[in-house]
């Protein structure tokens, strides 16, 4: 339930606390008093999605908090150990909402900063609202079904799961085999033109040929005469046939000669000219070597031309599948793959057939059993819902759930499902948008409501003027029907009726307060006298006689017979 709720800077609130207490609690003050504000601010607790409007003006941020005390952890702290968020061993969850100008919002659980969606998969089981929106929900015969779903057992549910995900299934199937099926003639051009490709690519043999290899060779081909010039040059200048040349051969040889003459006078002379010897048949060694590489040297043309094609076979690939030989063979293992699927679209064809075949069996048999639990469950409902609503001041009525099957699947079965009501004798069934006024639909939400809180496990639930089109004696059963759900349940509700206010097991009042020229909304508690000021109001506006206070107070004394 919610211990605790502190706003500050929301809308037109500067800063307000609210300790709510178990059972029913009762919001009440004027019009535009700003009751509606605050379940604005528990609505962003829980995870609606807010913007910077709701900044209170002149402010940078705006913060609202909620302290809320489980009583039953063991479902909220397992989603919170998946998330990685600390639970609190006395059993206290804090969420944390904070609105920025610049847009952006920050949402923490117990301390840790969490996604929306995170956020919302803990408060969907902490509290329950019920405004004037859910009134016009229940209008929409889309949302009838979903609402009779939520009366139903772990069967039910569990069978809910599986007729989704087949029907998930069979929508998948489905786009599978029109992508399949689609221009036949498309799919044969393109096999056509993979089937080129991949012939261009195993005709060219690439994985035999080196490109460094082939472009090695093809530089010294293409270029043979001008490594013939060089070499020569070479050549000459290492020994010419000149003797009278200054080839450097001959130019050692006559180093040699002249150390020769005084190599007798030093050992170490000795050695140098034997150095100069050693160079001397090195070099004469490696021009013999070189001529005897020019004499071999020759241009083959038809080998020229065979590398400068494998060139351009190369160069004509990497401009169409690749810049390299090993992305041109990744290229490759690609178009053969989906050739492959092309190919084999045929057997797809089948095979994606008869999956959808078989899912359409399970389904219509899985949708079928969904039927016979809804009508088993409808039955039960509609006698409950005929119960609550005779109890209700509504003893004429008449409530029916009515099925239709479509000649489809949807993610929820086969069953098109509306609710019909008859609310006066000798009336025949309709729609409930054909013959609702609001003080009937009130009664129809409460109903549901009061059934489907036996069923779920929502600790607190909130009601935002459900008293909307009701008066005198209906007033006082709708009260006493709000506080039966307290008494297992945290009751919130924002009221203008007294005879709910007169119920409640805390009562505070709304309003609005200036100061400096700046308008703030106020929370107050009220004990026993305050409150039977308050009901004096509720029950004869601004001019409250003792006649008033004495029936306020009659009323409120009459109320401790029900707690």
């Amino acid at each position: 339930m919610i211990v605790e709720l502190n706003i500050r800077n929301f809308a037109i609130i500067d800063y307000l606390k609210i300790n709510f207490e178990k059972g029913l609690n009762v919001l009440t003050g004027e019009t535009g008093a700003g009751k509606s504000i605050i379940i604005e601010g528990i609505s962003m607790i829980l995870g609606q999605r807010a913007n910077r409007s709701f900044i209170r003006s002149g402010k940078d941020k705006a913060i609202i908090e909620g302290v809320f005390y489980l009583e039953n952890p063991s479902t909220i702290n397992q989603i919170l150990e998946e998330n990685g968020i600390d639970t609190d061993p006395d059993n206290y969850l804090i969420i944390t909402r904070e609105i920025f100008n610049n847009g952006r919002t920050v949402s923490r659980v117990n301390g840790r900063v969490v996604t929306l969606s995170i956020l919302n998969s803990i408060t969907a089981n902490l509290v329950d609202i019920h405004g004037q929106h859910e009134h016009q929900s229940l209008l929409n015969p889309k949302t009838h079904i979903k609402l009779l779903d939520s009366f139903g057992d772990f069967e039910l549910k569990n069978l809910l799961e599986i007729v989704e995900r087949k029907y998930r299934k069979l929508q998948e199937e489905r786009s599978k085999l029109r992508r399949l099926s689609h221009n036949t003639e498309n799919i044969e051009r393109e096999i056509d033109l993979l089937q080129y490709q991949l012939n261009d690519i195993d005709s060219a043999n690439i994985l035999n040929l080196d490109e460094d290899e082939i472009m090695a060779e093809y530089d010294k081909l293409n270029n043979i005469k001008d490594i013939a010039y060089n070499l020569g040059q070479v050549a000459d200048m290492l020994n010419s046939d000149d003797y009278n040349g200054y080839s450097i051969i001959n130019n050692l040889n006559r180093c040699r000669i002249v150390l020769s003459n005084v190599e007798k006078y030093d050992e170490t002379l000795k050695q140098y000219n034997n150095i100069l010897e050693s160079i001397e048949y090195e070099l004469m060694d490696l021009c013999r070597n070189i001529k005897n590489y020019l004499e071999n040297l020759e241009l083959d043309e038809e080998r020229l031309i065979i590398l400068e094609e494998k060139i351009d076979l190369l160069n004509s690939l990497k401009r169409k599948y690749g810049n390299t030989i090993e992305e041109i063979m990744e290229y490759k293992n690609s178009i053969e793959n989906k050739l492959n699927n092309l190919l084999n679209n045929e057997k797809s064809i089948e095979e994606t057939s008869r999956i959808i075949s078989i899912l359409e069996r399970e389904l219509t048999d899985d949708c079928n059993k969904l039927t016979q639990l809804r009508k088993k469950i409808s039955n039960k409902l509609e006698s409950h819902i005929i119960e609550e609503l005779k109890e209700l001041n509504m003893g004429n009525v008449m409530f029916k759930i009515n099925f239709q099957k479509y000649d489809y699947f949807t993610s929820n079965g086969l069953d098109n499902i509306e609710f019909l009501i008859s609310t006066n004798k000798g009336e025949e069934l309709k729609p409930l948008s054909k013959i609702i006024s609001g003080g009937e639909m009130s009664r129809i939400m409460l109903a549901f409501k009061r059934i489907l809180s036996n069923y779920d496990n929502i600790p607190t639930l909130i009601f935002d003027e459900i008293d909307t089109g009701i008066s005198g004696r209906t007033a006082q059963i709708v009260g006493e029907k709000i506080k039966a759900i307290s008494k297992n349940h945290q009751v919130i509700c924002i009221s203008h009726l007294p005879q709910i206010a007169a119920l409640a097991d805390a009562h505070f009042v709304i309003s609005k307060e200036v100061f400096e020229d700046k308008t703030n909304v106020a929370v107050k508690r009220l004990n026993y006298d305050e409150r039977i000021d308050e009901l004096s109001r509720l029950l004869g506006g601004v001019n409250l006689t003792d006649t008033t206070k004495l029936h306020a107070k009659e009323m409120l004394d009459m109320s401790k017979s029900l707690n």
